[in-house]
Parts: structure tokens; sequence; C-alpha cells
């Protein structure tokens, strides 16, 4: 039996899908898990309304407020663990993290990737998927390091790339995987169920 004080932060830059999976499947009773903070970068990410409208605790914190990145992230550190946060979770945040921000965290951060890692890391992935001619993509949950998009893999959705996709049906049918899994790998850590070995991430205790 897990604690009902496994506590998330949600990080968002934009329209916050993924945060409302998480918040749907707390809700729902499939994620023993609260939300303690949502963050944005981004004043008017239609993701903070999300949070807004289910109560949760949302904070804006603007980088160009701060001279530097280090700076900036040293404010989300703080915000963060004021809240006593177990595990935060990137959903949609456009913003790379540094050094100090994930030693901060460490094991602690995990990402939600619209491409079978480490295939096609970074931006503008369901493109260069269909312009590479492979036949299927999908989804990655990892953990985050220093290496964008190359932390330890945690979940993976498999998505078949059929002949009239584009961009945006590719995107459409990832996000529905996403939407999934992302929720799946928070409860697996919230009850303890993953060990980290190396690269790998060891299913089961």
């Amino acid at each position: 039996m897990i604690s009902d004080k496994f506590k998330l932060a949600v990080l968002v830059s934009g329209r916050g899908s993924n945060l409302q999976a998480i918040i749907d499947s707390i809700e729902k009773n499939d994620l023993q898990a609260e939300i303690a903070l949502v963050v944005s970068n981004v004043q008017k990410a239609y993701a903070l309304e999300r949070a807004e409208k289910h109560g949760l605790k949302v904070l804006f914190i603007d980088p160009k407020a701060y001279p530097d990145r280090a700076n900036y992230e040293q404010a989300l550190v703080e915000q963060i663990q004021a809240q006593s946060v177990n595990l935060i979770c990137l959903a949609g945040f456009m913003r790379v993290l540094g050094k100090n921000f994930i030693e901060a965290f460490a094991n602690r951060i995990i990402n939600i990737h619209p491409s079978l890692l480490p295939a096609f890391p970074g931006l503008h992935v369901q493109k260069r998927a269909i312009d590479h001619g492979v036949r299927f993509s999908g989804a990655t949950v990892h953990y985050v390091n220093e290496e964008v998009d190359g932390g330890p893999i945690i979940l993976q959705a498999v998505v078949p790339i059929c002949d009239g996709d584009n961009e945006a049906s590719l995107s459409e049918k990832i996000l529905k995987q996403e939407h999934i899994i992302y929720p799946q790998a928070i409860k697996m850590i919230a009850e303890n169920k993953l060990t980290l070995s190396g690269r790998r991430v060891l299913h089961g205790k």
C-alpha cells in the first residue's frame, strides 16, 4: 500500500494535455498521487488554466525576470522543494534543464517524448520520423539527465506510421499513447516498482 502523499510537481509550457492525463488518472483513483504544484515558464499557457479548474496550486516563473539560467533554475528548485515533492514530471516544458536543477532532484525527474528513443531526440520529431521513412514511431517516458532526451527509458509505446500519415496525424496518434503511458510510469515510480541499473530501468521488485 502506497502513501496518498506521493507528491508531484508538473512543469508545463503549453496546452497541458499530458498534465490533464495525469489529473484524470488521479481523479479516477488509478494513480495514488497528489499534484502539489504546476509550474510554467509561459504566463498564458493553457495548462495553467487546466490546473486551476481542478483547484491545483499554479505558479508562473518568468525566465526574463532572472539574469541567467542558473538563477532561474534556483528559483524553480526553491519553489519545488518548498512543496516536498517526490517526483517532477515534465509535460511539454520547453526549456532544457541545467546541471544544478538535475542534481537537486537526481533520479526524480521524468519526461515524455514523442518518439522511440534513442531515435529522434530533440524537436520536430514526428516530421523527422516521416521524412526518414521509418515504419514505426511512438512515445517514451524516461528519466531526465544532462543529455537531452537521453536518460534511462522507463516505458515506451509503439505507433505504426501509415503511408497516408503526415506530421499532424502522427502527432495525434502518438499523443494518445503518451496519455496512457505517462500516468502508468508515474504509478510505477509511486509504487516503488522500478530500479535503476546503469542505463537500464528494471521493472518489478
